[in-house]
């Protein structure tokens, strides 16, 4: 099978270095000398699991065939403008988001004009390098068909059995909502807080002890994005709250954390944004979502203003 993985960060490593151990793998990036360097070195994956890997990469899409498969792991904010040179090549094939929040698959399926399968992932890694990431969490990536564009549940099984195959874990779910769901909570309350509050995950994100503790405000984040999904009649497949309290023992930066410290553009929109969009198709409030979603926008606008 050919896969092709857009966007080689550290998920996007993760998934090309194991892939690369059972199927004819390309990565599509964005710079030139880190397609040197994959084409050169390959991948190093440290920690969880052990191994180095040959790959092939490109920067240029005329470098690349049709594709069997696709994983795209950009940012939700580039989806856009990292899928758009290299969607031609996959309408015979699938393509998987293994992106955070909601609205990629829509682009993708724009964009490509095929198949789509919702994909949410929990894996988390440390990229040292272009060639070399180290693999912390090892959890499953959960799979579902995309409604809008009729993805048969067999290619969901099928891109399941492949990533399991390559030694990750992975979960093929016939409706893949509430597993999107249960991560879009979490990361809309946890990046949100982790960007004004300028902290890791820790502890502080679960502690309830006191009446300032931080823990009350993403109890209540938690808490309202339950009450959009049950409006949408949607359930979450697992409890974000115990995901919240399971990461708060990591210390892990949250990749909102790492955009606000850079002065780079946000996934809000895509993520507590999200959210909010959803409750009003709804008819229900999100208010707490929504003043989390303007605070972070506006620190975003921050950093256009000149330096007094």
């Amino acid at each position: 099978m050919k896969v092709c993985i857009i966007g080689c960060g550290s998920i996007g490593s993760l998934y090309a270095a194991h892939l690369a151990r059972v199927a004819d793998v390309y990565a599509f990036v964005r710079r030139p000398e880190h397609a040197q360097a994959l084409n050169a070195e390959g991948i190093r994956v440290s920690g969880t699991h052990e191994f180095s890997v040959r790959l092939r990469a490109a920067c240029d899409p005329c470098e690349l065939p049709a594709f069997d498969l696709g994983i795209v792991c950009t940012k939700a904010t580039q989806t856009r403008e990292a899928v758009a040179p290299v969607a031609h090549l996959f309408r015979q094939g699938a393509v998987i988001s293994a992106q955070n929040g909601l609205g990629s698959e829509e682009i993708i399926a724009g964009l490509t004009g095929g198949y789509v399968i919702r994909g949410t992932t929990f894996m988390s890694g440390t990229r040292h390098s272009d060639t070399h990431v180290q693999y912390e969490l090892d959890t499953a990536t959960w799979l579902g068909p995309f409604e809008a564009t009729n993805t048969p549940f067999a290619l969901v099984r099928e891109a399941a059995d492949l990533i399991m195959a390559s030694g990750l874990k992975a979960e093929a779910l016939e409706d893949a909502r509430p597993a999107q769901w249960s991560k879009l909570i979490f990361n809309a309350s946890v990046n949100s807080a982790a960007a004004l509050t300028g902290l890791p995950h820790c502890r502080q994100f679960s502690d309830e002890s006191g009446p300032s503790s931080l823990g009350h405000l993403l109890h209540a984040l938690i808490d309202e994005g339950k009450r959009v999904a049950a409006a949408l009649d949607i359930a979450w497949h697992e409890d974000p709250w115990k995901m919240n309290c399971l990461g708060a023992e990591t210390d892990h930066p949250p990749s909102m954390l790492y955009d606000v410290k850079n002065h780079l553009a946000t996934e809000i929109d895509f993520l507590s944004g999200a959210i909010v969009r959803e409750a009003k198709h709804a008819g229900v409030p999100a208010l707490l979502h929504e003043a989390m979603w303007r605070l972070v926008k506006g620190k975003e606008a921050s950093w256009t203003l000149p330096a007094s």
